[in-house]
């Protein structure tokens, strides 16, 4: 088994917002990893006293051990659990119903000598590659869905839509979310490899157009994430006129982890 992982901010002069963890049991026979994109808030909205770091540490860390532990428990069930766990450590001090609390977008996967099982919620991508190479992305669309109109700027307008129905879902106070991620099994003998992407560095395909999910994976294979990473920086900075980038920040937070299984 081969894994690789690499995460770079987007400035910088600012925290990563983005959280990343893999774990193998000694055994050998299976493993985890553990894919986040803390959600920026916007200036002076949200009534916490804990940063986007400081969630996305408390999350990450919950879904590592409870992935590990629990064997007994869906990844849904997993992620409820640790959302719960982690508004317990802020409801006191923190209002954990404003909609610009404190959250993330989540990427899950475990397996076992028989299968692999996973969740996405989210615009943070995984893909599955086969045994015959090709590959299977598994993306949680409503992002995509909604109106940009609703997502600009407007906070008004985004409170409406975010985790809302109709709108889209993150990992945020609510343990009910979980049951709306995108989920599923597969063999494990069907599954050559894993990619678990935060949309910093799933912008390669997504809005640079560089190619296919198959081809930033097989790039993947090629240059390793880094080299992912790297091209995306090196697509940004060339977008002086903004023409992919449009009104979305020069440069993301991006994380990438990719598990040979």
């Amino acid at each position: 088994m081969r894994i690789q992982l690499t995460t770079a901010p987007g400035d910088p002069a600012r925290p990563n917002e983005d959280w990343a963890a893999t774990a193998l049991p000694a055994s050998g026979l299976g493993g985890l990893l553990v894919v986040l994109d803390g959600v920026t808030p916007l200036p002076g909205n949200g009534d916490c006293v804990h940063d986007v770091p400081w969630y996305t540490a408390r999350l990450g860390g919950a879904l590592t051990e409870l992935s590990a532990s629990r064997r007994d428990l869906t990844l849904g069930e997993i992620l409820a659990e640790a959302i719960r766990r982690t508004a317990d450590a802020h409801r006191d001090t923190c209002d954990l119903s404003h909609p610009r609390t404190p959250q993330a977008t989540v990427v899950l996967a475990r397996w076992d000598a028989a299968e692999l099982e996973y969740l996405v919620l989210s615009d943070s991508a995984l893909l599955l590659e086969a045994a015959d190479g090709t590959v299977r992305a598994v993306l949680d669309d409503r992002l995509d869905r909604v109106p940009r109109a609703c997502l600009v700027s407007d906070a008004v307008a985004d409170s409406l839509v975010r985790n809302k129905e109709g709108g889209f879902f993150t990992a945020a106070a609510d343990p009910s979310v979980a049951a709306l991620a995108v989920t599923g099994r597969e063999p494990l003998a069907r599954v050559r490899s894993v990619l678990a992407l935060t949309d910093g560095a799933s912008r390669w395909v997504e809005k640079f157009r560089e190619g296919s999910w198959q081809d930033c994976l097989a790039l993947v294979r090629k240059a390793g994430v880094e080299g992912l990473v790297e091209r995306v920086r090196e697509l940004e900075a060339a977008d002086e006129e903004r023409v992919f980038l449009g009104g979305s920040k020069r440069h993301d937070d991006a994380t990438a982890v990719w598990v040979e299984v």
